[in-house]
């Protein structure tokens, strides 16, 4: 084994050991073995990162014109720009994402930080038309204070971005955790914060483990916003947590996302986006087509065509241009996959390709494009997040009755929709109890969409123009325009 890669903690402007020097290492998925050694942050840790946030806070960072902020937005995604493929190397070999999507998603995410460069000075206040006699009343949108950014392994520079970007524009200070799962990419971006002379104290990056790290910072007093994006029972947690300090949340949680193919759908489209929702990153987005419903009409020969289709998926190193698929993250994440599907075909599921770990590599935690048929959608693979490429497919027969299918889970972030028929997409569409429904497409992303669940998905806004309003708020301000005195000061109204 190589000599393992070290990276230190960004709090203050400066690069800091864990106070109790603790560190922790992180696997590379494609082989199983260490690569990375991070420091593992104690309490202590967390209270000096948020202190720092609140120090420049309460420094010049809130009081710079919106349009120096936006500067160095702007130099954050110059430097994202011209370091796309070294971030992209970083996050293939810590997560085993495909190289080409990291590195080509590390250079789209830099549009992130213009977008809301080009907001920074557009959040505006408002007159308002007041019943008292000598008064006029504004309002106006302040920045929030310390910003805690929860940031899962997968699409680490997106899921940054979405809560990294409208938090400075708006001139909030932020602490940003990175997963233990998967820390190096973060440490990188903040080298190229680093760069840009961003104030100190304004971005601070810290690693380690829910306990201590995750509920210090989210319950941390000086903590005024806690931005999560991960699992249910962690955001539970969080909300626990955030009754000490009463700080607001936003929770962009996981998925069971429902696609429907209609007996009129472009069947080679459709195949494009099954395949794109399910199998696309390994099936580990939160946003992933993972219950498929087909019209009965159409089911046998579409249903084969999937199969054909996720049969010639390649697996493979991520870092090889050629490779399609690479290893899932965790052994963990292997591990709920193949429980998963174990109980689903005793309850009858009849599996039709994949379903066992791929043995073409003792190392690595390699699994298959899966897809089962299920009698129904309670069956553990329909009904669960797996975080894995596990296609569960079942019939409908119209669209009544799929739509009530669709809806019929506690999950609610993404869905998918396959027709030629405008209207049915658009009725279907708007049925659907889900933050997000593509219409003949699936897994896009832009910085002026909003994404966000129903549900069990969470709740609050990430990404377009309103989301960064949630990194302000509201002061109501009176001016009294007489020269009298006030009337009776006994007396409200």
């Amino acid at each position: 084994m190589s000599e393992l890669k070290q990276y230190k903690m960004f709090i203050d402007g400066e690069w800091v050991d864990s106070e109790s020097k603790k560190t922790f290492k992180s696997l590379n998925p494609e082989n199983n073995e260490p690569w990375v050694e991070v420091p593992q942050a104690s309490e202590k840790d967390i209270d000096i990162a948020v202190n720092a946030a609140q120090k420049a806070f309460d420094g010049s960072w809130p009081n710079l014109f919106p349009r120096e902020r936006a500067k160095y937005l702007k130099a954050i995604a110059n430097e994202l720009r011209e370091n796309a493929e070294l971030l992209g190397k970083i996050e293939t070999i810590d997560t085993g994402k495909l190289f080409k999507e990291t590195k080509t998603q590390a250079n789209y995410i830099a549009e992130y930080y213009d977008y809301y460069a080009g907001l920074a000075d557009k959040v505006e206040g408002t007159v308002l038309p007041i019943d008292k006699a000598n008064m006029q009343v504004i309002t106006t949108r302040v920045p929030i204070g310390v910003v805690a950014a929860i940031i899962p392994w997968n699409s680490q520079m997106l899921l940054t971005a979405v809560k990294l970007a409208p938090a400075l524009a708006m001139g909030n200070t932020v602490v940003i955790k990175s997963s233990e799962l998967a820390p190096a990419t973060l440490f990188e971006f903040g080298k190229l914060i680093e760069k840009t002379g961003i104030p100190r104290g304004v971005v601070n990056i810290v690693s380690g483990f829910g306990e201590p790290c995750g509920r210090a910072l989210t319950s941390h007093k000086l903590v005024e916003r806690v931005a999560f994006t991960g699992g249910p029972e962690t955001a539970r947690h969080i909300i626990r947590n955030s009754a000490d300090n009463l700080s607001q949340v936003s929770l962009e949680l996981g998925g069971k996302s429902p696609v429907a193919v209609f007996e009129d759908a472009d069947q080679e489209n459709a195949l494009n986006g099954i395949t794109a929702g399910i199998f696309g990153a390994s099936g580990q987005s939160c946003i992933a087509g993972s219950r498929l419903y087909i019209q009965n009409s159409i089911y046998d020969n579409f249903l084969e065509k999937i199969v054909n289709r996720a049969n010639k998926i390649k697996l493979g190193p991520p870092m090889d241009s050629k490779t399609q698929m690479g290893p899932l993250n965790s052994l963990k994440q292997l591990e709920i996959i193949e429980k998963n599907i174990k109980l689903t075909l005793e309850q009858g599921g009849k599996l039709r390709c994949g379903g066992k770990r791929h043995t073409f590599s003792n190392k690595g935690y390699y699994f298959p494009p899966t897809i089962i048929e299920c009698d129904n959608h309670n069956l553990p693979t329909a009904e669960n997040e797996l975080f894995g490429p596990v296609l569960s497919v079942m019939k409908f027969n119209d669209e009544k009755e799929v739509i009530n299918k669709m809806n019929d889970n506690q999950y609610g972030l993404s869905s998918g929709v396959y027709t030629k028929d405008i209207n049915r997409g658009l009725r279907v569409s708007n049925a659907i109890r889900a933050g997000i429904t593509f219409v003949n497409t699936y897994r896009l992303i832009s910085p002026s969409a909003p994404f966000g669940g129903m549900k069990d998905s969470g709740y609050g806004k990430e990404a377009g123009i309103e989301s960064i309003k949630d990194y302000t708020r509201i002061k109501t301000t009176w001016f009294n325009t007489s020269d009298k005195p006030m009337d009776d000061p006994f007396t409200m109204g």
